[in-house]
């Protein structure tokens, strides 16, 4: 097989290109209802689609609600391969600060502590984040401790660009259409909701928004979100007796009405959990924010059916509308829409074998674009990225993780040509 000659020129266009993305402020917001929902989002946007043009890339666009797509044209001479697709989100989590990223290069790490910032001495260290051990001889990529790095899914973004990139420049490496999608809004659930899959043109894609190397997966979480809000009565607390109603105090009551051994930090594998992303409550009104996840759709179901019935059973005991709970599913396991098509698994996995990464197959705590766009028609199992520890200021991505990643889907693009089931 053609080997890929990935040397210190595009490792370093790689490194470059990731940090540009990594230093753009593109945080999502969920209070939002527009998209992007927010504007910093644009800039990112922006950014890429005219970066991608001034490569060569066919049919460039950006539309209003800040997708982009673009064309790698097939060079085969019978031009009647399927179209395969590659996918990443260019927004950053808002659980944490993503404003005024400041990456720093590690070159060879040698498998001590890293402190991120000499001021206030925040350090990674492998004592707490074992994965770091991994990592010696590597060059590394962290934050300086007050901000997330975004290499969810920045690394991704770059990853598919830098691929792209590669192949426009090596003409000899025989591929067909490949479909380029970025996105907004992945990390507040929303990243597919007006992806044009048809306009995207792909049999099938792939996200580049898994973890460690390896990583791939083609199930998920099923996934919903829920507001729980609490009325209380704010009357002065020296006259209060037999008529104030502390929302502040029954919202603490109802986070302790669901399983305590059901959250994110007391699950593992395939065991869903309830988990109380944000409570902001005073006297007057309380508010809880709630995600539900669980593999298993009868299990799911149930999950969404008892957030209502505390909700119900709080109403009886406090009086009718002292609770009220709203529940939006966000996306569902993907698993179901690869049946008869598990060579789109297969090809990516042969793709990691030629390149000496061993394929870690397995479920995503979580969930990507590719959930949501696997029912909308277009199937979409993810790909690791390469980044460790997202959403926080421990966040961090190996050089090496990523120039892995840009290999495989150089590999991928070669691959699907000639694979029987495509």
């Amino acid at each position: 097989m053609q080997t890929i000659d990935f040397n210190l020129e595009w490792k370093l266009k790689l490194q470059n290109r990731f940090i540009t993305y990594a230093k753009i402020y593109s945080t999502s917001d969920p209070e939002s209802t527009s998209t992007p929902s927010s504007p910093q989002q644009w800039d990112i946007a922006k950014y890429i689609f005219e970066e991608l043009k001034n490569l060569g890339l066919s049919d460039v666009s950006l539309d209003d609600n800040g997708y982009i797509m673009a064309y790698l044209p097939s060079n085969l001479e019978n031009d009647d391969e399927p179209t395969v697709g590659f996918i990443a989100h260019y927004d950053t989590s808002p659980d944490f600060n993503g404003k005024n990223v400041n990456p720093q290069i590690w070159d060879d790490y040698d498998g001590g502590d890293l402190v991120l910032n000499q001021a206030t001495g925040f350090t990674l260290s492998p004592s707490r984040f074992e994965s770091l051990k991994d990592y010696v001889g590597k060059t590394l990529i962290t934050t300086d401790g007050t901000t997330l790095l975004g290499a969810d899914d920045k690394a991704g973004v770059a990853e598919i660009v830098t691929a792209a990139e590669y192949l426009l420049a090596h003409p000899e490496i025989k591929h067909g259409r490949i479909a380029i999608g970025f996105t907004p809004d992945e990390e507040i659930g929303r990243g597919a909701h007006l992806f044009d899959v048809k306009k995207f043109g792909a049999d099938w894609a792939y996200t580049m928004d898994g973890g460690e190397v390896g990583e791939l997966e083609y199930e998920n979480f099923n996934a919903a979100g829920a507001v729980v809000t609490i009325h209380g009565l704010s009357v002065h607390p020296g006259y209060a007796y037999g008529k104030m109603i502390n929302a502040a105090l029954l919202a603490s009551e109802f986070a302790g009405t669901l399983p305590a051994d059901q959250t994110p930090s007391t699950t593992k594998g395939f065991e869903g959990f309830f988990h109380l992303m944000d409570l902001n409550a005073d006297v007057s009104q309380a508010k809880l924010q709630y995600i539900i996840r669980d593999h298993d759709e009868t299990k799911f179901e149930e999950r969404k059916r008892l957030m209502q019935q505390k909700v119900d059973e709080f109403n009886q005991k406090y009086g009718e509308g002292t609770a009220e709970v709203e529940i939006k599913e966000q996306y569902r396991n993907m698993k179901q829409q690869f049946e008869g098509k598990m060579h789109i698994i297969d090809i990516a996995a042969q793709a990691m074998k030629d390149a000496n990464i061993e394929p870690k197959i397995k479920a995503i705590r979580g969930g990507t674009d590719g959930a949501q766009l696997s029912y909308m028609g277009l199937p979409c199992p993810n790909i690791f990225a390469g980044g460790i520890n997202f959403h926080g200021p421990y966040e961090y991505v190996a050089l090496e993780s990523m120039e892995k990643a840009v290999k495989v889907i150089v590999n991928i693009a070669k691959a699907v040509k000639k694979h029987p089931s495509a």
